[in-house]
């Protein structure tokens, strides 16, 4: 177990499986006590938290969906009094990807996406603000490739993503001050349930977009996190960091 986060607390949202739970499980391995979320994956959850245990770290579990703003903000606040203080939040929870054409969008589809994508992190970083100590802390916010480069049918999803990393730049402004740091990272073609999915062919493509010629893990997000959440990263603030592999989009290549 490593050290460089020792005596810190972190909740990762979102952490019961995927990205979130290889998170969850580094920032613990760097020293962190690290709050386990989920909305509905009570066992995962657990299971996340057990294999903490036994590579000696702190973890406990909260059942909150952070498509409610009050259970956003209880998340925050609960980890901060059942661990002894916050020092980092990672907003990892999404809204699965919906593939819908334009004409079969409907408000309930909209108000979902944003609810968990964008709103939900506006509420946990509005819990966090106050919490955080004086010293500073570490705001960490996951978005995806398709912010950038859409595909089709992806509007929703990926408007919710543009947006949540204009709230990045925009809150590493109002919190500089504070000495705390807000950031992105773009999620690119990575190995969690929703690749799975995919047909092989599909795979195939995505492969042959990526200069690196794998799928990602999602332990080579949770490294990316790690150092965000580190001391290290004392002096990047606002940024969009892209964990992708390289991938370029076969419609951007030219």
């Amino acid at each position: 177990m490593m050290t460089r986060l020792k005596g810190k607390v972190a909740v990762v949202t979102g952490s019961s499986r995927g990205i979130g739970a290889a998170t969850a499980e580094r920032l613990a391995a760097d020293g962190a006590a690290v709050a386990i979320n989920y909305a509905s994956s009570a066992t995962k959850a657990e299971e996340v938290a057990e294999r903490i245990h036994r590579a000696g770290g702190k973890a406990i579990v909260i059942k909150a969906d952070i498509g409610d703003w009050s259970q956003a903000q209880m998340l925050v606040q609960k980890t901060a009094k059942e661990l002894g203080r916050l020092d980092i939040l990672v907003n990892n929870a999404v809204k699965d990807v919906g593939r819908e054409p334009i004409n079969e969008i409907n408000e309930a589809f909209t108000n979902q996406q944003f609810a968990v994508n964008v709103i939900g992190p506006i509420a946990t970083i509005q819990a966090a603000t106050p919490l955080l100590p004086k010293e500073g802390g570490r705001i960490i916010n996951m978005s995806s490739v398709v912010a950038t480069y859409p595909v089709a049918q992806s509007g929703v999803y990926s408007a919710t993503k543009a947006g949540l990393e204009g709230l990045t730049r925009a809150f590493s402004v109002e919190l500089g001050p504070r000495n705390i740091t807000v950031n992105t990272i773009s999620v690119g073609f990575t190995d969690t349930d929703l690749i799975r999915t995919n047909t092989d062919e599909m795979n195939r493509v995505l492969i042959g977009m990526t200069p690196l010629r794998r799928i990602g893990k999602p332990a080579d997000l949770a490294d990316a996190v790690s150092l965000l959440a580190s001391d290290d990263a004392r002096w990047i603030t606002g940024q969009l960091i892209h964990v992708t592999g390289g991938i370029i989009p076969s419609g951007y290549m030219g």
